[in-house]
């Protein structure tokens, strides 16, 4: 079992504090929740946890297994097992989906490691067949044409694929139909195990119909001010987040000042490109 630590986390951009001290513990085989009104940060953290070079941690640590996930680069952050499903995936032409993921699942081996090409080939059929992807996948380009829900789909194959610690899904369900919702949340929903958990980012209920969090947090202006389960992600479902600003004494309209309670994957494209 592996642990992701994030304690009294401070981020700005451009001078600007985004994060204001959040502090979230989570254990492989656990999913957690993060959700809140736009702008509230939690595109920032996920970005941060991922090593994005636009987020300046002013304070604060992630540790990953004890060690500090700050110190490393974005390559190292993946092969030490994190991977960040993106909300807006990058489109990458002359590349193909399969030398893509290649490609990263090499750079994860430890040295003197190999990966068949059969056992590759049986493993991107099978990931693509659970996924429901079109035979032609792996001859197209990353991204390129792909529709919304083939995007994501195709996020959530890297991610079968490298089979990573922990994944931050950053609003994996926008944009979405019925069908590719279901696909995409019951091949979350099968990974998690004692070797994989997730934080996933979402505005709606509808994705955890077949996602099942332990945990739910609730993120407004750059802190965590409500953690629960369920019955949260219900009430929020039902009534907004007024309710929550109204129990901490704020007016609807601003956010809170107060202390915390409480992607391909993380390989670059250019890591992966062997460019710098």
């Amino acid at each position: 079992m592996s642990k992701l630590v994030i304690k009294n986390l401070h981020v700005s951009v451009e001078g600007k504090e985004i994060l204001k001290g959040v502090n979230l513990e989570l254990n492989t085989n656990e999913f957690h929740v993060i959700m809140g009104p736009n702008g509230t940060g939690k595109s920032t953290l996920a970005g941060t946890i991922m090593g994005h070079y636009k987020y300046q941690v002013t304070e604060g640590e992630i540790l990953l297994d004890g060690e500090d996930v700050l110190k490393m680069t974005v390559d190292e952050r993946s092969r030490k097992g994190l991977f960040l499903c993106m909300q807006y995936p990058a489109e990458i032409a002359g590349v193909t989906n399969s030398d893509f993921i290649k490609t990263a699942m090499h750079a994860r081996l430890k040295e003197g490691e190999t990966l068949p090409l059969l056992k590759f080939i049986r493993a991107l059929d099978k990931a693509c067949a659970e996924l429901k992807m079109n035979e032609d996948l792996p001859h197209r380009y990353v991204n390129e044409g792909f529709s919304g829900g083939e995007k994501k789909r195709n996020e959530i194959l890297q991610m079968k694929l490298l089979k990573p610690k922990f994944a931050i899904l950053d609003e994996i369900d926008s944009g979405l139909d019925v069908d590719a919702l279901k696909i995409v949340g019951e091949n979350v929903e099968n990974m998690k195990s004692e070797n994989f958990g997730a934080i996933i980012i979402t505005h709606y209920e509808r994705l955890l119909s077949y996602i099942h969090p332990d945990y739910v947090h609730v993120l407004l202006n750059g802190k965590i001010v409500k953690d629960g389960g369920l019955d949260l992600l219900e009430r929020i479902d039902n009534e907004g987040y007024d309710w929550i600003k109204e129990e901490l004494g704020l007016d609807t309209d601003e956010g809170p000042n107060i202390t915390s309670s409480t992607s391909i994957g993380s390989c670059g494209v250019k890591e992966i490109l062997g460019e710098k």
